[in-house]
């Protein structure tokens, strides 16, 4: 069996992701079998494995890290939030609920066995399993019924590395205070803390440092300087969007949705030389002179339509599309854009039907059966291979649909209007297909790079691992796993 050896944080978005890829690629390169594991992550971003399921999208591009397909057991439980109180529940990749919080909470401890199971599962195909924790574990609160940090870490018997960001201030508070509210039985599972995100010279903490072990009485892993290429990677979940804007000749404007989802679609623009990415948030206009407008995906399209509508976006979209503009929708982004979206049966929230954008002669309704799975398809417009997936429930008929976006299985797939400048598709991840990124946006004027996405990505976590391996004590990290 393997080992394993689980990384949590002081807090969310501390960069537990990040290191658990690097070290993911840093073991690979020493020879070892590895593989990733989250027992439960929350996020809309998600990625569809070989076997038809959905797991977190951080936890795929650690696969790939790791030389492995993504599978469902990597993340065997998955909350992907609908509205502020609810969440819809994926266990071992499928869809088992809908739930408030408190009702999650109240079903959460029976989760811990498909979270063993699926953790056994990967033990028996691996030398190394790296577990990456969910928040922090000094959410005592939560510690009754917690599967996610030590919980989990307690049940398995991992060991735990503590990682603090320090680029947020306050790191000895972090790490020193998360010892202090722990459970002593919980604060015994850890053996070491990293701090991460350091910028500057690191020798001008030599003295905190010092203090963290002796007030912790754990040994520190090392000081990790920020990572400058983090951006060239696929942000875990909206909190990692347009934190670095590439400035192009060409305007894309990405409309930033508040339930928004599988927004992975963004990843290949944003290295693309010529293209300036605008991130459009809530209370900010259309900027117009952008030549694309793209609608993402939503974990709630009618509750996102309104939310669209009281930003005047609608307004901004008729006004981008009237001086000849561009506008793609993706998944919920497509649905939008047609005359209306029915909800008969309540699957993302009430009843009811919502009238679209009427960018698109389509209409939608919403099916309980969801599709899940990944695809090849052929560009209708540029005759590009498309590689990309499906993650939606909904069927859209109309019109339009006569001018499809792509030819998939011999089939029609999503529409594009009249004019030529709307186009909807249930497609995801299209743009990581080098071909027709530069063919799709060469048709907008905006002259693309010679360059193959997966390589850049890979490109980035070989440095991440370069980084890791200059900045941490990696053998000791390793060898600290059971």
């Amino acid at each position: 069996m393997a080992r394993a050896l689980m990384i949590q944080g002081a807090g969310s978005n501390v960069g537990k992701s990040l290191i658990v890829a690097g070290l993911l690629r840093s073991a690979r390169r020493r020879g070892l079998r590895v593989v990733p594991f989250k027992p439960q992550n929350m996020s809309n971003n998600a990625a569809v494995t070989v076997d038809g399921g959905e797991i977190g999208r951080a936890q795929a591009l650690q696969a790939q890290a790791a030389g492995v397909e993504p599978h469902i057991d990597m993340n065997p439980v998955l909350l992907k939030p609908e509205t502020d109180i609810g969440a819809q529940v994926i266990v071992q990749g499928k869809r088992v609920a809908t739930l408030r919080a408190r009702d999650y909470a109240a079903m959460k401890p029976s989760l811990m066995a498909p979270v063993l199971e699926s953790f056994s599962r990967l033990k028996e195909s691996a030398d190394l399993v790296l577990v990456e924790g969910a928040g922090s574990p000094a959410e005592v609160n939560l510690r009754a019924a917690d599967i996610a940090n030590m919980g989990f870490a307690r049940k398995a018997d991992v060991p735990v590395v503590l990682v603090g960001d320090i680029d947020r201030g306050g790191v000895i508070a972090q790490i020193v205070g998360t010892k202090s509210v722990l459970d002593p039985r919980d604060a015994g599972v850890i053996g070491g803390f990293i701090i991460n995100k350091f910028r500057g010279d690191a020798s001008l903490f030599d003295d905190g440092y010092r203090l963290i072990e002796q007030r912790t009485g754990w040994r520190g892993f090392g000081v990790l300087p920020y990572f400058a290429r983090a951006t060239e990677l696929p942000a875990e979940d909206a909190l990692g969007m347009g934190e670095a804007r590439r400035i192009g000749k060409c305007k894309i404007a990405f409309l930033v949705l508040s339930r928004i989802a599988n927004f992975d679609d963004l990843d290949p623009l944003k290295l693309e030389g010529e293209v300036d990415l605008v991130m459009v948030r809530p209370g900010e206009a259309i900027p117009g002179d952008c030549v694309l407008v793209i609608i993402p995906g939503s974990k709630s399209t009618r509750g996102d339509l309104a939310f669209l509508r009281a930003q005047g976006w609608d307004i901004d979209l008729v006004a981008h599309h009237r001086r000849g503009g561009h506008v793609l929708g993706l998944c919920g982004g497509y649905q939008m854009l047609g005359k209306s979206v029915a909800d008969p049966e309540g699957i993302e929230g009430p009843p009811g039907e919502t009238p679209g954008l009427g960018l698109l002669d389509v209409s939608t309704v919403m099916t309980p059966q969801k599709t899940l799975t990944r695809v090849s398809a052929r560009h209708a417009g540029t005759a590009q291979a498309i590689d990309a997936y499906e993650i939606h429930i909904g069927r859209t008929e109309g019109p339009d649909r006569a001018r499809p976006f792509a030819i998939l299985g011999g089939e029609t797939e999503g529409a594009v209007s009249a004019d030529g400048h709307v186009h909807g598709s249930y497609l995801h991840g299209v743009f990581a297909s080098d071909a027709f990124r530069k063919a799709f946006l060469a048709q907008l004027g905006i002259p693309a790079a010679d360059q193959t996405y997966c390589a850049k990505v890979e490109s980035a976590l070989d440095a991440l691992a370069d980084h890791i391996d200059a900045h941490l004590d990696v053998e000791a990290i390793l060898a600290f796993a059971r």
